[in-house]
């Protein structure tokens, strides 16, 4: 009988907890498994042996796993030195850990990748779970956690939509999260449902952030519609690759960001003359519950099952990667595949050019066509008597 230990790393999302269930079920399944081990706090955990065994709790109380917001073992962004991977083998062998997963964005692929070096000449295997609201880990189509955080920005400016257009007297910019990837900014675009519908403006971090181009939308579109909703990226730069609003703090990846959409309602008020307010929803959109795309909670649960079974059938030093079918309907089908670690370390993934559009306002249907599945169902409609009377 061997041991499963699962740690979390860096910030959480709707569905983290959707993969932790995956793998308690899949070790369930199989019964080779005597202990699932959570590292309570995530890598730090292991450090100082704080180690919880997931197997003591109840169905019942396992499956409110999958609408847990967060991370229920705890995650953290500790600054792992060389002699600590060290010191994790010799904890691993202590509490017979066989099984070690772990599941995080681009930072935790890069620990995994360490950890599998430190554990070679051993037994143990090391398998990672993708998972990032941002959707930049290289190789995979899509990570766990990008679903939901794109249906919430997409219900999130749907909403606001309804509310400008109702009363068209000012721009509202809404800051999406991403760091230097535009993708949860770009799910914005499936809140439309009809030409003309919010965003009216989309700006990537993946594009040259010009100040005069952007007031020259704003101002055509205000002049149109009276009511302006523009979605932004955190990580704006100008041409020089200088971000247009200088972070507040840095701690290696972590970055904490300047009110990108504050500094342009500002810019609008200011060179424009129209009234104009800033939404930064922040991690009220990695942690929502309410907006969890179903589709996104199955493929976590999947992500967490088919990364045990990957170790438990020899597999190590690799990444649960998920890969988009072509179908002759466009119908969405995907297939999980294993994906070597070292092709996912810090290798960040972001938004293609054929995704953007030329203006580098907005993005194409192609993007449309390959995020709509990953949302889950369709949004909700709202009434409209507004178009009545302008027909």
């Amino acid at each position: 009988m061997a041991n499963v230990l699962v740690v979390h790393g860096g910030g959480p999302t709707a569905v983290m907890n959707s993969s932790l269930y995956g793998v308690i079920q899949y070790a369930k399944k199989r019964g080779e498994v005597q202990k699932v081990y959570g590292a309570i706090g995530g890598s730090k955990g292991i450090l100082e042996e704080h180690l919880l065994d997931l197997l003591t709790f109840s169905e019942e109380q396992l499956k409110l796993l999958l609408e847990t917001p967060a991370t229920a073992i705890g995650s953290s962004r500790y600054a792992l030195e060389k002699e600590d991977y060290q010191a994790m083998v010799g904890i691993f062998q202590k509490y017979e850990i066989q099984y070690v997963l772990l599941n995080g964005g681009n930072g935790t692929m890069d620990t995994c990748g360490k950890i599998y070096e430190a554990c070679k000449g051993t037994d143990i295997r090391v398998v990672g779970i993708p998972k990032t609201i941002d959707n930049d880990i290289a190789v995979t189509d899509h990570t766990p956690g990008y679903g939901s955080a794109a249906r919430y920005i997409a219900a999130t400016t749907a909403e606001v939509g309804a509310d400008v257009k109702s009363l068209p007297i000012h721009v509202c910019i809404i800051e999406a999260m991403g760091r230097n990837a535009g993708w949860i900014t770009a799910a914005s675009a499936l809140a439309r449902k009809k030409p003309g519908d919010a965003p009216h403006l989309i700006y990537l971090p993946e594009r040259a952030f010009c100040e005069k181009e952007f007031l020259e939308d704003v101002s055509q579109l205000y002049k149109e519609k009276g009511g302006v909703v523009v979605v932004v990226s955190e990580g704006l730069k100008d041409r020089d690759g200088v971000p247009i609003v200088p972070p507040v703090y840095r701690s290696g990846r972590s970055v904490y960001y300047g009110d990108v959409s504050a500094y342009l309602a500002t810019l609008v008020m200011k060179e424009l003359g129209i009234k104009a307010r800033s939404e930064k929803p922040g991690i009220c959109g990695r942690a929502s519950i309410a907006w969890q795309s179903p589709l996104d909670r199955e493929e976590a649960v999947l992500a967490g099952e088919e990364a045990l079974k990957a170790a438990m059938e020899g597999q190590s030093g690799v990444m649960v990667g998920f890969i988009r079918k072509e179908t002759p309907d466009l119908s969405y089908q995907m297939e999980v595949r294993m994906i070597p670690i070292q092709e996912v370390m810090l290798h960040e993934r972001i938004l293609p050019k054929e995704y953007q559009n030329d203006r580098g306002n907005d993005v194409t249907e192609k993007f449309i066509e390959w995020c709509r599945p990953l949302i889950g169902p369709k949004l909700r409609d709202f009434i409209d008597f507004q178009e009545y009377l302008h027909t």
